[in-house]
């Protein structure tokens, strides 16, 4: 510990050379002056290290001790300091480099949000740079508690926010609001009916009335479970049946065909790059952008515009307000080519079965598909038809 702080004050290492050196080290000690690691040398030469506040008092006492004083070594802070006296830019720098660390860790630099799944942290940003906050923003300036009323009241999705400033970092933490069930009445009746034609396989009636049974073959639009339940009376009594008006309900499991088709052409257009390329480069700072291009057009009629960022971010992983982006401009031209036919064929019979497995959605099943193709005009036409085992009830 006692090094560091020498070495924060500087020390000099002298060499002393007299008929009694000694009398230096006596008048050192009466003048208060500190020193350490004495070496003798011979009998009229000594060295010592003294601190470098010190070395103009062992001057003045040196001729009083009949000793001649000579400098071997410095080192310290205040030695680094006066090597750059006269190195003004180098000065300039430093101090600047301070002024700019100093007033710079004021400003808001990253603004960060957590706890939000279903607001877009966009949205939230944007209303955030509303209310004064983004980055580049003075950040003693900004009333954290304020902003964060009037976006939690300006957001309804949202329930709670909160704005804390960490030097240069500002994060935002918010609580979505939680939607309460819908427990309001139904009113009226509804039908379960079939969104397709095909043979009912099972049926799971959990409200209303059961117009089907397993084996029946059923239309697209047909009802399966009707909503009025029809209440017969007592046997043998002449009371008429009563109707009771419900939302009916439940699952039917049909057996169905469907037929999908698809078309291509045999002939397309390509791109075909002509090797002509243009770089454009543009620096954004504090959400400032800056184009090093300037009013440049492009006069190619066709190209696609590659854009690569790069983002400062410290070592820790926060990432900074600036980057740099380059935008590559490659020339393409259409160039006609023929499809091959076996390859289209399975490119549409692919595209196909996942329409399938749309339609039938995750709950059913494709069982078996009859593939055919056709050539006509150029064009390419391929048509499926598939059995299925799907859900067909939906409410109406």
């Amino acid at each position: 510990m006692q090094n560091m702080v020498n070495y924060a004050r500087g020390w000099v290492r002298l060499q002393a050379v007299g008929a009694f050196p000694e009398r230096l080290l006596n008048l050192c000690a009466q003048h208060g002056v500190t020193f350490w690691a004495v070496e003798w040398r011979d009998g009229q030469t000594l060295a010592l290290t003294v601190l470098q506040g010190h070395l103009g008092r062992v001057r003045e006492l040196a001729p009083r001790a009949g000793c001649d004083l000579t400098v071997e070594e410095q080192a310290g802070v205040p030695s680094i300091l006066t090597r750059f006296r006269k190195r003004y830019a180098f000065l300039l720098g430093l101090l600047l480099s301070v002024t700019v660390v100093c007033i710079g860790a004021r400003f808001v630099l990253t603004v960060e949000v957590t706890g939000n799944d279903r607001v877009a942290d966009a949205a939230i940003l944007s209303q955030l740079r509303r209310e004064g906050l983004r980055p580049g923003v003075y950040g003693p300036h900004l009333d954290t508690k304020q902003i964060a009323l009037n976006t939690q009241l300006a957001m309804e999705e949202l329930s709670w926010v909160s704005v804390n400033l960490y030097g240069t970092r500002a994060q935002v933490v918010v609580r979505e609001v939680v939607s309460p069930p819908d427990l309001s009445p139904q009113e009226g009746t509804s039908d379960v009916v079939a969104k397709a034609g095909g043979m009912v396989l099972e049926m799971d009636a959990a409200a209303g009335q059961a117009k089907v049974k397993p084996g029946d073959m059923v239309a697209q639009g047909e009802v399966l479970i009707s909503g009025t339940v029809t209440m017969e009376g007592p046997q043998y009594s002449d009371v008429p049946p009563r109707y009771l008006y419900v939302h009916a309900d439940g699952r039917v499991w049909a057996r169905t065909w469907r037929t999908v088709q698809a078309a291509m052409p045999l002939t397309t257009a390509t791109k075909h790059y002509t090797g002509r390329e243009k770089s454009r480069w543009s620096v954004t700072v504090l959400d400032k952008r800056i184009n090093f291009f300037g009013n440049s057009s492009i006069s190619w009629p066709e190209y696609d515009k590659i854009s690569e960022t790069h983002v400062a971010t410290l070592p820790g992983g926060q990432v900074l307000p600036l980057s740099a982006t380059r935008e590559t401009l490659k020339q393409w031209e259409s160039v006609p080519v023929s499809v091959d036919l076996t390859a289209a064929q399975q490119l549409l019979e692919e595209q196909l079965t996942q329409r399938l497995e749309q339609l039938v959605r995750e709950d059913g099943q494709v069982v078996c598909v009859d593939w055919s193709a056709k050539v006509a005009d150029g064009v390419l036409t391929v048509t499926g038809v598939a059995e299925c085992r799907e859900q067909i009830g939906v409410k109406k």
